[in-house]
């Protein structure tokens, strides 16, 4: 079991600093994955998205759908913060819109929301809530995409 003190996050975050201010890391260039940085770093990987978010909200890193989190470029502008069922939702939302996910189909279990982005249950659970304006729930069968 690993004990990680309250505030490892800033810890991490001050070390992730130095390394993107040596050089480490040219503007563009790709941060490692959370998994590798809660292995290097021996932390929940909770505590490695608190850090990675410091330094996002400081404008350090960019978030790129597909690419990962990399170093920010001069006069790059910061990313606003999202809460991650918002995205989650603007993900579905986006399929639904592109006919990706038509009228009938069946979206994403919570649990396959959790697999494929690493969030909690109830992370999941809210990103589907907040598509009630374009889904149906039907106990025990699912979520399903309503038809117009």
């Amino acid at each position: 079991m690993r004990s990680t003190a309250w505030g490892a996050y800033r810890s991490i975050a001050e070390a992730l600093r130095a390394r993107l201010a040596s050089d480490e890391f040219g503007p563009g260039a790709a941060l490692p994955s959370e998994a590798a940085l809660v292995a290097e770093y021996g932390v929940a990987r909770n505590t490695v998205r608190r850090a990675l978010d410091q330094l996002a909200e400081e404008g350090l890193i960019i978030t790129r759908p597909g690419r990962g989190r990399l170093m920010a470029g001069p006069g790059e502008p910061a990313q606003p913060m999202q809460p991650q069922y918002q995205r989650i939702a603007a993900e579905l939302r986006a399929q639904i819109e592109s006919g990706e996910l038509q009228a009938g189909d069946l979206l994403p279990s919570e649990s396959v929301l959790v697999e494929r982005y690493g969030v909690a249950r109830g992370t999941a659970r809210q990103a589907l809530a907040a598509l009630q304006d374009v889904t149906v729930s039907v106990q025990g069968k699912g979520r399903y995409v309503k038809t117009r």
